[in-house]
């Protein structure tokens, strides 16, 4: 395992903490023991909705098909719970991530419970949700410095462990096809791995085929898909079409001198 110290591993957190990774057909938990009939279930789910040929996003489909992706299962989201468990599993991730072999990498967070019951509930507890895991990190770690912390900003990213993720919410009642998953999902994404897709020129061959993927499969394009830097991403994780009004319910925490004495 690639993290020896995490900074995460409180009675709560190692109590929820659910991370896996794919061994063939199977999912095996970090000591490579099987992970439970549940998480099996939900992860099986969610590949074959990514692997489907009418599944728009292809960086999904490589980091899935190559086996460069880690997955857990966690209790309702929004919960205490289940961002300890997912704090800890997220740390983990970071640290290994670069070890994988795979072009496109990202971590799949699932959450039992009752599904939020259309896509305003399922907004507001994707950003409890991240509210929680920074106020978690914030005592470890600055924000990824590549980005903005201030969700308003053109140049924002939800940042943990110093480090820049693009998230990607999917649950039943959305709007967008591809989005639709019977049980809450998160999806973090490195944003350094965009950054790759622009230094080489093929980042707009990357949106093209998203969209016109998007164009066949509902007839039209998700109207809140839009590249960096130009308005803030912070209105597309949930896939809720939002206007420009919009607030993020969402606060970067100022780290005090204090807290910085807390990094592990």
């Amino acid at each position: 395992m690639a993290v020896t110290t995490n900074p995460f591993d409180s009675r709560l957190s190692m109590t929820y903490s659910n991370y896996c990774r794919p061994d063939g057909n199977r999912l095996l938990t970090a000591d490579d023991g099987r992970a439970s009939t549940l998480t099996e279930f939900v992860h099986h789910g969610f590949r074959a909705l990514v692997l489907d040929d009418h599944f728009t996003c292809v960086g999904a489909k490589a980091a899935i098909r190559q086996g460069g992706y880690r997955f857990g299962l966690y209790p309702t989201l929004g919960t205490a719970e289940a961002a300890a468990g997912l704090a800890r599993d997220l740390c983990t991730f970071v640290a290994e991530r670069r070890s994988f072999d795979s072009a496109f990498v990202t971590f799949v967070a699932s959450f039992t419970g009752t599904p939020p019951p259309d896509e305003a509930a399922f907004e507001r507890d994707l950003w409890t949700t991240l509210q929680r895991l920074h106020a978690l990190d914030a005592r470890f770690h600055d924000w990824d410095p590549a980005v903005q912390a201030d969700p308003a900003d053109p140049m924002f990213s939800f940042s943990f462990a110093e480090t820049a993720l693009f998230v990607v919410g999917l649950h039943a009642a959305s709007s967008r096809a591809t989005r639709r998953f019977a049980w809450p999902t998160l999806i973090f994404n490195p944003h350094d791995q965009f950054e790759h897709l622009r230094l080489t020129g093929q980042y707009a061959k990357f949106q093209d085929v998203i969209r016109a993927g998007e164009q066949r499969l509902q007839g039209t394009v998700n109207p809140m898909l839009a590249t960096f830097g130009e308005r803030s991403e912070a209105a597309q994780y949930s896939g809720r079409q939002v206007d420009d009004g919009w607030g993020c319910p969402f606060t970067a925490i100022e780290r005090s001198a204090d807290s910085r004495g807390d990094r592990s």
